[in-house]
């Protein structure tokens, strides 16, 4: 065997290896310092665009995007600096585009939907919603989902076309939204005397709105007697102190007047042959 041959061999294995390492740690170097700029980029343009009172729900989408585009960018950088030629890569790219849009069109579609989502504003960040089967505070409108957080606490992700097809229902929309509630009456209890009693009441529960006044009228007769809609308004931020402590009101209002309870009432007839 050569010995020579086999020592340029080993010398060219060698010299790839050393320079295929110093072009590893270049990338790595290049990706680590690639990515602190884009953060740093992506939270200078948060700044100033908080500084501009721009509403925090475009804030948002337009962070994530400039984000996505950057990081897009840095892998093709990357890639040109290991030799691969960017151009037939872009090109791959959106062929692949192409492709991954045709397999998965709910993903473009939920895109689309985000756009559409900033652009019309049936909502914004921190509003109250129930939108795709979801009710709670919205937190972020991203590219393709939205996430809201639920009463209970729960951090839900829904899909921004799910939200944008169906119907969306804003109760941070108005300066005030009515809580509904119903209280039963027996038959023989005045009806008359239970609403003056729970209209002269309800004024008293903290957060209730003068303007307009609570409405407590007869919604309709059952078997058990007159059924009475109890209907005070508040802010959205108190929606559910004032439904709770409208069924304390309307428990404690008619034990204190001493109407009994509801109850189905039956009556026989004695048909004697």
């Amino acid at each position: 065997m050569d010995t020579t041959a086999v020592s340029n061999q080993v010398s060219f294995i060698k010299d790839l290896a050393i320079g295929f390492g110093f072009k590893l740690i270049g990338a790595i170097a290049l990706w680590l310092i690639g990515k602190w700029l884009i953060g740093l980029a992506t939270n200078l343009l948060r700044s100033s665009l908080v500084k501009g009172n721009i509403d925090p729900t475009i804030v948002r989408y337009v962070v994530s995007f400039i984000g996505i585009a950057l990081q897009i960018v840095l892998i093709v950088a990357l890639l040109g600096f290991f030799g691969v030629e960017t151009t037939s890569f872009a090109a791959l790219l959106a062929a692949a585009g192409v492709a991954i849009g045709a397999a998965w069109g709910g993903l473009l579609a939920n895109f689309a939907a985000g756009a559409f989502l900033v652009m019309l504003r049936p909502f914004k960040v921190g509003d109250f919603v129930s939108a795709g089967g979801v009710t709670g505070t919205v937190e972020e409108i991203g590219l393709f989902a939205t996430t809201i957080n639920t009463p209970d606490n729960i951090k839900t992700t829904v899909g921004n076309n799910s939200i944008f097809s169906g119907n969306i229902q804003n109760f941070s929309a108005n300066p005030f939204r009515r809580v509904d509630l119903t209280a039963q009456v027996s038959y023989g209890v005045n009806a008359g005397e239970a609403i003056d009693l729970l209209k002269k009441k309800l004024g008293d529960i903290p957060n209730v709105l003068s303007n307009p006044a609570p409405d407590v009228e007869i919604l309709e007769f059952n078997t058990i007697g007159p059924l009475l809609a109890v209907r005070p308004y508040c802010d959205n931020a108190h929606y559910w102190q004032v439904y709770f402590d409208t069924n304390k009101l309307i428990h404690m209002t008619f034990g204190e007047a001493g109407y009994p309870a509801p109850a189905n009432h039956t009556i026989l007839y004695n048909r004697a042959a």
